[in-house]
């Protein structure tokens, strides 16, 4: 398996130039490892722990509690409608005080509190532990993950992460998402976490089960990390996560650059089981070539012999027009639902919407059958 690539001496600059557009991920030795909270930890875990119960308040937290047998692997049962464990809210300072009462012990129960907003339940950690390498002005989530040794399975995440090691050394396995089809997902829209994840055991592989999975491991890379490390992984880089050490903590920045407002590619995923997925095959690589040519344009942009003010929705976007699709889906939608609970075939129309014009109010071409967009 391949290591993944070491870079030191990480700023602003070299991660803008260099490592983002690789668009792989990137072990940052060292980048937060003048943090106040990595200072503690390297002293000891009393260190720590006093530090993080100054700093958190009471609010409770979701924790994933797990029984020793399950090794710190949170996961599903076997027949995949419920979980391995149970969860508790408690407030962060009790996570805290039972992973210094069970330092010692290597059969300690396994407990896990992921994603846990720094600003709601840590707020003066943040003036301290800045992320430079991003832009100021780039907004960014900033999530506390504590635990003992426990194992995240093969995920995903929408957008881009750089995960900063505060305490405990870490690994992370890491795949491209091109062998997502070799991972073996698991439900889509019911996982421990909320996010699809792989059903192989990374520590016992089922090879039996899950062949493919021999292929995926042929194009994974490693990254081993320890206390001021960080990790980036950019979006849709799948990633399986172990906490090797009976005190965890890490601290991750999620962050996109693309516009705030835009839903995720999921939500296309969804609408597309009631509109694509079932079509005849032929049908269905119709649309596949249609996709291509409109939505990732393989071939450029499809639209470059459109006069700009011809092109509808398919021009670029604008609030006007986002709004012009939403009533457009949303129309579809509601046809779709009345249908269904009458128990009648939806009458839905395949043809693209009708533009039959730029508003003499917005010039904004108007979709017919919608309720046109608000004026400016």
């Amino acid at each position: 398996m391949k290591t993944t690539r070491d870079w030191h001496g990480v700023d602003a600059g070299v991660f803008s130039s260099e490592i983002e557009p690789l668009h792989r991920p990137a072990i940052l030795r060292g980048v937060v490892a003048h943090w106040p909270v990595v200072s503690k930890a390297r002293e000891s875990a009393h260190a720590l722990a006093h530090y993080l119960r100054q700093q958190c308040n009471d609010k409770p937290v979701s924790v994933f509690v797990g029984e020793p047998r399950i090794g710190g692997r949170f996961f599903y049962r076997d027949d995949l409608l419920g979980f391995n464990f149970a969860q508790q809210r408690v407030p962060l300072g009790e996570v805290v005080s039972f992973l210094l009462q069970e330092l010692d012990n290597p059969a300690a129960p396994a407990w896990y509190a992921g994603a846990v907003p720094v600003a709601e339940h840590a707020p003066g950690m943040l003036p301290e532990h800045r992320l430079d390498l991003l832009p100021s002005a780039m907004p960014r989530r900033a999530s506390i993950w504590i635990g003992n040794r426990t194992r995240v399975a093969a995920h995903w995440d929408h957008q881009h992460n750089i995960a900063c090691v505060l305490s405990g050394r870490r690994r992370y396995t890491l795949f491209p998402p091109q062998q997502i089809k070799n991972l073996y997902i698991g439900p889509l829209d019911r996982s421990p976490a909320g996010v699809p994840i792989s059903l192989v055991d990374f520590h016992r592989p089922d090879f039996e089960r899950f062949p493919r999975f021999r292929a995926a491991l042929d194009d994974a890379e490693v990254a081993e990390l320890g206390p001021g490390d960080a990790l980036y992984m950019p979006s849709l880089w799948v990633h399986h996560a172990e906490s090797l050490d009976a005190f965890g903590l890490m601290m991750n920045f999620w962050w996109q650059t693309w516009p705030a407002q835009q839903l995720s590619p999921f939500h296309t995923m969804l609408h597309s089981l009631l509109t694509v997925r079932d079509l005849p095959p032929a049908v269905r690589e119709g649309w596949r070539a249609l996709f291509d040519l409109y939505v990732f344009r393989s071939d450029g942009d499809p639209m470059a012999h459109i006069p700009e003010q011809a092109r509808g929705l398919f021009a670029p976007s604008t609030p006007q027009r986002t709004l012009a699709i939403v009533a457009q889906l949303q129309q579809s939608l509601e046809q779709l639902k009345v249908a269904i609970e009458a128990g009648a075939p939806a009458r839905l129309s395949g043809a693209p919407p009708r533009v039959t014009g730029p508003s003499t109010v917005t010039g904004t071409p108007q979709v017919t059958g919608t309720k046109p967009p608000p004026p400016r």
